[in-house]
């Protein structure tokens, strides 16, 4: 039977002791809504209204094309969200209606399948998600007969003997849609939270005569998020996923339990990623790069054969056969193109170092065009700056820049030329030409002698007044 489906977002999540809506903290770089309507739209509902309601406008910028919402403005419990769900999709009958918690980043588009199989195969007046929890503290529990789930009674409303019941609601359903409009009408908020909780229309169900069945699945699978501490647990899951996955396409992580891919980034297969790597947003690693130990890369390319280690990009483009670190900081902007060199504590911002070139060591390029084939001493760093404006040194193919040059911007330094050591440059230097700016270098004979005898004379003086 065709479906549509509801997604609850409108919780403030108290818990979590923060500003941002629940729904938009974050599982391995994605927010957790975000893992919920993917799992959803893989099931191909007919339509997908989300209800939100603290921090609305924040988490509708955050859904996806096609996905409705609609706002729950005064939040009276579960019931009363999908009551209002329900008015936005205009009538449901003939459909089966799919309720979902926007707060369990670990749910499948599998298990879901599953649930909308099961319910339809049964011919059930509601199916939902359980699992046994060995410590089930703080979830609504599983009332079962010999004929199937009767009730769910919620932590707080539960005696003694009903905490005892490890199965608990993972808060997922398939509902008639015939007749659910109805029975959310017949709720009451006879609870400790004066609430209209979704979870007596399994009562209701029940109580009419009609099946009520239930699925069971691992917890991680239906795992929610209240605090922190889940939120760290659910995206350690969800990155052994992402890891799990692209080890079976051909990739090498060297040590899964201390490598950190988020959701989005793209590795080929053949590259190889070391511990300590944390890799974000819309990174992309080439067939045969290897990267790590110790990068953090985010919205980064590095290209087939590059080797990066220890270092740092951010919005950097790393060409094909580049070798990037140790401790080298590429911010936004940086490209090295094939065979380029980004070298220990070299800092590149906005810069592009062509075909070939290199800056091996302790240097800054920003603002700056490097040509191929060129030479950057260590210790030389561009002046772009001026306290005003950022402006743009420019170094020519095949150009030697001697250490600790300063290139006061604007400046150019042509094709083949070379800068001295230690110069200042602040005049364009023409191609195949040498820059070079020193004061004459003066020998003083004798210096360290006497230098030597009137520090011995002033502590003999000092110590004759103690």
């Amino acid at each position: 039977m065709s479906h549509v489906a509801v997604v609850l977002a409108a919780g403030q999540g108290t818990r979590m002791k923060s500003e941002l809506p629940k729904v938009l903290h974050e599982v391995a770089g994605r927010p957790m809504v975000s893992w919920v309507l993917e799992a959803v739209q893989a099931t191909k509902p007919e339509r997908l209204v989300v209800v939100v309601g603290h921090g609305a406008d924040s988490v509708i910028d955050t859904l996806p094309e096609g996905v409705e919402w609609c706002i729950q403005e005064h939040r009276n419990g579960t019931g009363h969200a999908t009551q209002i769900a329900l008015d936005a999709l205009g009538g449901v009958d003939g459909l089966d209606v799919l309720v979902m918690p926007g707060d369990t980043p670990l749910i499948t588009g599998d298990a879901l399948q599953e649930l909308l199989d099961h319910h339809e195969e049964r011919a059930a007046g509601v199916t939902m998600l359980t699992a046994e929890l060995a410590d089930p503290t703080g979830y609504g529990r599983v009332v079962r007969d010999a004929d199937g789930v009767t009730a769910i009674v919620e932590h707080r409303d539960a005696d003694d003997e009903t905490r005892t019941i490890r199965e608990i609601n993972a808060g997922m359903y398939v509902f008639d849609g015939d007749t659910l409009a109805g029975d959310l009408a017949s709720l009451r908020p006879e609870n400790a939270q004066s609430e209209l909780y979704l979870t007596d229309v399994i009562g209701v169900v029940a109580g009419r005569g009609q099946l009520v069945s239930a699925v069971v699945v691992p917890e991680e699978v239906v795992a929610g998020i209240n605090t922190h501490e889940q939120l760290a647990q659910a995206s350690a899951v969800a990155r052994r996923r992402i890891l799990s996955g692209l080890m079976l396409e051909g990739v090498s992580v060297v040590d899964p339990e201390h490598t950190y891919i988020d959701a989005g980034v793209e590795i080929a297969a053949g590259a190889v990623i070391h511990p300590g790597c944390h890799l974000s947003g819309a990174t992309r690693v080439a067939a045969g790069a290897i990267v790590g130990p110790d990068v953090f890369a985010e919205d980064s390319v590095i290209g087939t054969g590059s080797r990066v280690w220890y270092s740092v990009l951010r919005g950097a483009d790393v060409g094909a056969n580049c070798d990037v670190g140790p401790y080298a900081s590429l911010r936004p902007g940086a490209v090295l193109r094939s065979d380029a060199k980004a070298g220990t504590f070299v800092e590149l911002k906005n810069a592009v170092v062509g075909e070939g070139a290199k800056v091996p060591h302790l240097s800054y390029m920003g603002d700056a065009t490097v040509g191929a084939g060129a030479n950057v001493g260590a210790g030389s760093i561009t002046c772009n700056y001026d306290g005003y404006e950022k402006n743009v040194t420019e170094i020519g193919e095949g150009a030697f820049i001697g250490s600790s040059t300063m290139l006061v911007a604007p400046v150019t330094v042509g094709d083949g030329a070379v800068t001295g050591a230690g110069s200042v440059i602040t005049n364009d230097v023409p191609a195949g030409d040498l820059g070079l700016e020193r004061s004459q270098q003066r020998n003083i004979e004798g210096y360290a002698a006497r230098r030597a005898e009137r520090y011995r004379r002033t502590r003999s003086e000092t110590d004759k007044e103690q």
